[in-house]
């Protein structure tokens, strides 16, 4: 698949084959992709902690509250995305242009992660709802969790969706 071709098959996955373990080599190529993203001055700021089993299902738990992302719980990876400091030259970048680089460099690490998620053939849904303080101890992390990824094989019958999307008059401009 090209990358235009994941991007359109790519979605939110809320079905997970809970029976279906990630095999080792499609969990590595994802975990290589996500090393590979970009970062302000290469400084890579956070921190990828891989959850299955027992730590999954209390991660599960810790995206759950008021009844959201109950479908976690199937998934048989949670990747925890979480900060880690700047390097040098980032944090002085980010002081005086007033510009939070960690959060760019983190959202562009969770688009890496599921394209090749879905490259890979796997479903993935990237979660913001989440309690910060219950992951942190879940997973032993002192920096602020920013998202957490489902991975895992979709459930049969989970189709394709159309994708909502805006024109593309109402989304690009030029300026010359």
């Amino acid at each position: 698949m090209n990358f235009t071709e994941i991007a359109r098959e790519r979605q939110s996955c809320r079905s997970y084959n809970p029976t279906k373990e990630v095999e080792k080599e499609k969990l590595d190529a994802i975990l290589e992709a996500a090393r590979l993203a970009p970062s302000a001055c290469n400084g890579q700021p956070y921190r990828i902690t891989v959850c299955r089993g027992k730590s999954a299902l209390g991660v599960a738990k810790a995206v759950g509250g008021m009844g959201m992302n109950t479908f976690a719980a199937s998934a048989p990876v949670l990747l925890v995305l979480s900060e880690a400091p700047y390097v040098a030259t980032a944090a002085l970048g980010a002081r005086v242009k007033k510009n939070d680089y960690r959060s760019i460099d983190i959202g562009i690490l969770a688009a890496y992660i599921t394209a090749e998620a879905a490259a890979q053939g796997l479903g993935s849904c990237i979660i913001g709802w989440l309690d910060d303080g219950e992951i942190r101890k879940i997973c032993g992390l002192d920096g602020t969790v920013r998202l957490v990824i489902t991975l895992g094989y979709p459930k049969e019958g989970d189709t394709l969706r159309p994708k909502k999307r805006k024109d593309m008059e109402a989304l690009v401009g030029y300026a010359d």
